[in-house]
């Protein structure tokens, strides 16, 4: 039987904010890059409070669209799982907003690792055909001013499927077991959820 671990946006709110301190200071991020759907609330929550801790009421929040689990229209049934589906990106000139900047990718859990993996590839393939159209003497300094983070609320404690570099900034609010996670946006009876939640929490 799948155990079952309910979380709230609460529990979400306050692992973000007991986890911003230690990004501000380690990787300071100019954009945020949220994996939807599950990074899009995290995003938005990490934005509040970087931009109260580091004075930088610039910075923003581009979104990504990535399926690993969910059916995608025109894919069939035998990839879900299996293969990363882009289904939306940052547009044709996705390396401009990237170039120069320090860019964390935010979703809510890392869990086979696939997703993460190929968000950061793909990331970084648009920030080296950026910088193709770049005079070549800017290249170097701009290739080395380009950074990458990764933050999710949840790390699973499992064998990965996929492997970040091993110099990567990489902050997980909370690791946790190899569980089923219940996200609030996920339910329709949030007053449910919540009290599934707290059930978990007595456990």
């Amino acid at each position: 039987m799948v155990q079952h671990l309910h979380v709230t946006y609460n529990d979400i709110h306050n692992l973000i904010r007991s986890c911003t301190p230690q990004i501000a200071a380690e990787f300071n991020p100019d954009l945020l890059v949220a994996i939807g759907g599950g990074g899009f609330f995290p995003a938005r929550v990490m934005r509040t409070f970087l931009r109260e801790i580091t004075e930088h009421k610039a910075l923003q929040i581009q979104a990504i669209g990535l399926s690993l689990y969910e059916p995608v229209e025109g894919t069939s049934a035998d990839v879900i799982g299996q293969e990363v589906i882009r289904t939306q990106w940052l547009g044709p000139n996705a390396g401009r907003l990237l170039v120069g900047r320090k860019n964390l990718i935010v979703d809510e859990v890392d869990d086979t690792r696939k997703t993460l993996h190929y968000a950061l590839s793909e990331l970084q393939k648009d920030v080296e055909e950026e910088l193709l159209t770049r005079p070549e003497s800017e290249r170097a300094a701009l290739r080395e001013a380009t950074k990458f983070g990764i933050f999710v609320v949840h790390n699973k404690a499992k064998g990965k499927l996929a492997q970040l570099p091993a110099d990567l900034p990489y902050f997980a609010g909370a690791t946790v077991d190899d569980v089923w996670l219940d996200y609030p946006w996920e339910a329709m009876d949030i007053e449910g959820h919540d009290a599934l939640a707290a059930a978990d929490k007595k456990l």
